[in-house]
Formats: C-alpha cells, sequence, structure tokens
C-alpha cells in the first residue's frame, strides 16, 4: 500500500512519464509538514491506545471468544502495529527529509501494504462467516471451528506476506530536490516502467478491494434473503455490527482505491495528451486527501465497537467492550429452544450475560 507515502507526498512535476504523480515529496512544505504531523500524531493517540485496549478486553477480559472475536483480535492486531509504526512517518515529518536508510523505508511500508490486505480479508472472513451461520446453522460449528478458523488466519497471513512484496521492489530511498532547492532523502515509488505503475496499483485495487468486496457483498445479499424467508422476526445484532465495519471500511478506503485506477488510466495515455494532464491533476489534488482517509481507517474501529458498547459501560465499566464481544458471540450452540431456532434457519441464541436477567437472551 502506498498510502502512507500518498499522504506524505503529492504529485511530481510530470517531468517523467515513468515516474507516479505521487512521487514529489511535500516533507519540504511547511503547511503540508504541520497538517501531516498533526494528523498522524492524532492518529496515533487514538489508534494506538485504542487497539490495545480492545486486545486487553478479548485476551483478559473476554469469558469466552467466539470466531468474530478471534478475527476481531487479529483486525485490532495488525490496526495497533501499524498504528505504533506512524511515529516514524511522524518523524519523516518532522525532518523533513528520510533519515531511517533503504531497509526501513522498504519495510515501514511493507507492512502498511499488508495491513490493507490483512484488514480487508479478516472482514471479509467475518461476512462469510455470518453467511454461514444464517444459511447453515447446525453445521456451522462443524465448518467454522476454531481449529479450522486458526489454520485460515495463518494462511491469510502468509498470502498477505506474500501480496506485499511489489511494496519491497516498488520502493527506495533517493535524493530529491525541495522547492527551495534543497536536496534531501526521500521514501518514494519507483516504477521504471509504466507497466510497473499499472500492475501495482490495479492489484492492490482488484485483490485488496474489488474481489474482497464482491465476496462481502455477495454474503450480505445471502444473508437478508435468508431472513427474508423466516417468519420469525429478530434484533439482527450481529449483522448489523459486522455490516457497519464493513461500510466504515468501505467508506474510508474506496476513494483512495478510485484514485488508483485513475492513476492506472493516466499511464495508458501519453504525457503530452490533455487527457493525460487531466487525469493527473485530479490524482495530485485527490491522492493526499484519500490516502490520509485510508490510514485513518485503522483507528477507527475502536470508536465503532465504543459506541456499539455504549450500552454496557454504566453496568460493565472497562469490561464493557468484553461484554459486547460477548454478546455478539456467534459459535455458541445456547440453549435448547436457540437449537431449534437454529432447525428453522436461523443462527443460535445465547444467554445475555451482560443484564444477568433469566430469560432474556441476546442473538448471534
Amino acid at each position: 500500500m502506498n498510502n502512507v507515502h500518498s499522504f506524505l507526498t503529492s504529485a511530481n512535476n510530470g517531468t517523467n512519464p515513468t515516474e507516479s504523480p505521487e512521487d514529489e515529496s511535500l516533507v519540504s512544505n511547511d503547511f503540508s509538514t504541520a497538517l501531516g504531523a498533526l494528523i498522524l500524531g492524532l492518529v496515533f493517540l487514538l489508534g494506538v491506545p485504542g487497539n490495545i485496549f480492545i486486545i486487553w478486553s478479548i485476551l483478559v477480559r473476554a469469558r469466552r471468544r467466539s470466531v468474530t472475536t478471534i478475527l476481531i483480535l487479529n483486525l485490532a492486531c495488525a490496526d495497533g502495529f501499524i498504528m505504533a509504526l506512524t511515529i516514524f512517518f511522524i518523524v519523516y515529518l518532522a525532518k523533513q527529509q528520510w533519515v531511517f536508510g533503504d531497509p526501513m523505508c522498504k519495510a515501514l511500508f511493507y507492512l502498511c501494504n499488508a495491513n490493507m490486505y490483512a484488514s480487508i480479508f479478516l472482514i471479509t472472513l467475518m461476512s462469510v462467516h455470518r453467511m454461514v451461520a444464517v444459511m447453515f446453522p447446525m453445521k456451522v460449528s462443524f465448518l467454522f471451528s476454531k481449529k479450522f478458523v486458526m489454520r485460515v488466519l495463518i494462511g491469510m497471513w502468509v498470502l498477505v506476506m506474500v501480496m506485499s512484496v511489489p511494496s519491497l521492489v516498488f520502493r527506495d530511498v533517493r535524493e530529491d530536490k525541495d522547492e527551495r532547492n534543497k536536496t534531501r532523502l526521500v521514501c518514494a515509488p519507483k516504477h521504471s516502467r509504466p507497466q510497473y505503475v499499472r500492475f501495482q496499483y490495479a492489484f492492490e485495487t482488484v485483490a485488496g478491494f474489488i474481489l474482497p468486496y464482491a465476496v462481502i457483498i455477495t454474503s450480505y445479499v445471502l444473508i437478508l434473503r435468508r431472513l427474508r424467508q423466516t417468519k420469525f422476526r429478530r434484533n439482527i445484532r450481529s449483522e448489523k455490527f459486522i455490516l457497519a465495519i464493513v461500510v466504515m471500511f468501505g467508506l474510508f478506503w474506496l476513494p483512495y482505491h478510485v484514485i488508483n485506477m485513475i492513476q492506472v488510466a493516466a499511464q495508458w495515455y501519453r504525457e503530452d495528451t490533455p487527457t493525460r494532464e487531466i487525469l493527473d491533476h485530479i490524482i495530485k489534488s485527490s491522492r493526499a486527501v484519500t490516502s490520509a482517509l485510508a490510514f485513518i481507517s485503522s483507528c477507527a474501529n475502536p470508536v465503532l465497537y465504543t459506541f456499539a458498547g455504549k450500552s454496557y459501560i454504566r453496568q460493565n465499566g472497562l469490561a464493557f467492550m468484553a461484554r459486547l464481544f460477548e454478546g455478539i458471540s456467534q459459535d455458541q450452540t445456547g440453549t435448547k429452544k436457540s437449537r431449534i431456532m437454529g432447525k428453522i434457519g436461523l443462527s443460535t441464541v445465547e444467554t445475555n450475560h451482560s443484564s444477568g436477567a433469566s430469560g432474556s437472551q441476546t442473538e448471534t
């Protein structure tokens, strides 16, 4: 993923058709530097503690861990780790040049790229698991056993590491001149040919957004069709909770991938054509904003979980988020009544541990 660098950089001067319009650094611009440092600082202060709190709630306070909770734990670990790395980019802005060397340049942006893939793949797994729970409630424990899920997660992380390799290949440290003609080092993408630009950005968007979202949308279409076929009306808390995560991720990332596609399209035109100039102008004026939105997405989930679990705060205090995750637990068999409901196509219902009231239940 080039979004962090895009946030720190803007367009080049168009003198080299093989360079992307994000190559010229903005770290020489005082206003952009100050704004970037401010946003990244807020992201660090919100994202790191927020995701650590999620991890702590699941590992220490949650009495049981469902498949969804395990996926949320992995998502929080990925987001929390990438938020911790923002300190390097804050230093980059403060010093207005890259001081960490070429290996760190490649490694940091490689990890950012891996975070993008991991986030969307984990959200996709949540959606598929929810679909199976609704469509095949009696088989969900067999199809999505925790042992199977752990194997899937290991495979996913290996796949993510492989898919992020282009960030290692197409990035390095090089000298650049700022607007005052002062030479400094920048960590920037490097594409020797236009087809490399097309490959990297197209692959990023297709594999990291279009295909996963196609699976997610299909899953939710099947879920809604199944629910409409049932006569039993219920408050589908789990579906709403996961759908909120899906929608929020999409809102933050869609603009970034639209600009990716515009950048791919621009490479098919010669540099001196009017169409290429228009597309380059769109990229130059939009890349930083869309990339900032994408980066901020990694600290947004703790805020979403807090709003979703606010009804638990008064009774459970710091354990409110653990109670929230228990409330949306999806792989418990629950009561006998829950198993009967599963036979007519509904997901299982479990006891509401947060209220403590006898007979009260919360859906999964």
